[in-house]
């Protein structure tokens, strides 16, 4: 199974899906991480109404199953149920605890943080 986390820095998640610079890719196996990449978040917002491209995204996350984030809006969230990646809106505040979380079953999906 592989996970991307939507961040700026590989430390802490990004406020906003389309806006983030890129991804903490981890492939994950028996409940352990073992391996683990950084992509950019190519078709990302430049600031304009309307400038993300969600095809292009969600092409870049090929091969991921979920992906974590702290917020999103409702139009990319059903690209990536559409395109069988599951979409987890998170409160956790830095990847290290939301990829622990996950893999411990114990991360809530705060769906209603959708906008």
């Amino acid at each position: 199974m592989k996970v991307a986390i939507a961040s700026d820095d590989r430390e802490n998640i990004s406020h906003h899906f389309g806006r983030a610079v890129g991804f903490m890719i981890y492939e994950i196996e028996n409940n352990k991480i073992i391996n683990h990449e950084y992509r950019e978040n190519i078709g990302k917002n430049t600031g304009e109404c309307g400038s993300c491209n969600h095809g292009v995204m969600i092409n870049n996350l090929r091969g991921c199953d979920v992906v974590i984030c702290y917020g999103m809006g409702q139009r990319i969230y059903d690209d990536l149920i559409n395109n069988d990646i599951q979409a987890v809106v998170t409160e956790e505040k830095t990847v290290k605890e939301a990829i622990d979380k996950f893999i411990n079953d114990d991360l809530k999906n705060r769906v209603d943080k959708l906008h």
